[in-house]
């Protein structure tokens, strides 16, 4: 389990077919084989450490549901290590299950803060609300807009400094992960009769 608190934006060292290798050395201060990273917003276990990068393997499902096939060596991700039970949870419950992309559609400036909008499929957009969180690329967020066809998040000068968005650019796609207590409710609710499915 993470928090989609960003703790380092890595730099991809080698990736290809299956295999990921990541310069991060904050983070694998403490980090032993068999831990779990989220990259991107991606839990993936450490297969290898080698000095200051770590190695994982990555299975076709995480290439069919996420962004990390298009990663190349050079590229930033953002790396978060899992939660332990005497941290504090500054985001918000994230599995580290990305669940598809979405695309990045705008960056607005507003003030100090930039409105980034993102495209997203209907069937995960009913499992946003307003003041709610989502997941993008690993980075705990609050949607403050949606729409049929969007979401939107406000992102703090922390949040553009610490992350890897600044590198983004409208039409990437973006790792999603929605809030997995709105998708039991609505299970829950769809298995009693009460609405849910696709309501």
């Amino acid at each position: 389990m993470f928090t989609g608190i960003v703790e380092e934006v890595g730099e991809v060292v080698e990736a290809g077919p299956g295999t990921l290798r990541i310069r991060a050395p904050f983070i694998l201060t403490d980090t032993k084989l068999g831990d779990s990273i989220a990259i991107n917003g991606v839990d993936l276990t450490v297969a290898e450490i080698s000095g200051d990068s770590f190695f994982a393997n990555l299975m076709p499902e995480t290439y069919r549901r996420s962004n990390l096939a298009a990663l190349k060596a050079g590229d930033v991700a953002n790396l978060e290590r899992s939660v332990r039970p005497t941290d504090r949870l500054s985001g918000h419950i994230v599995r580290g299950v990305v669940e598809a992309t979405c695309t990045l559609d705008s960056f607005t400036p507003e003030g100090e803060a930039i409105i980034g909008r993102f495209l997203a499929p209907a069937e995960y957009l009913r499992y946003m609300v307003v003041k709610g969180p989502v997941c993008i690329d690993g980075i705990s967020l609050t949607i403050i807009a949606k729409d049929a066809e969007s979401f939107s998040v406000s992102l703090v000068q922390y949040t553009q400094e610490h992350t890897n968005l600044h590198t983004r650019k409208p039409g990437d796609r973006i790792n999603l992960e929605t809030d997995i207590l709105a998708r039991y409710v609505d299970q829950l609710l769809e298995a009693r009769g009460i609405g849910g499915g696709e309501q």
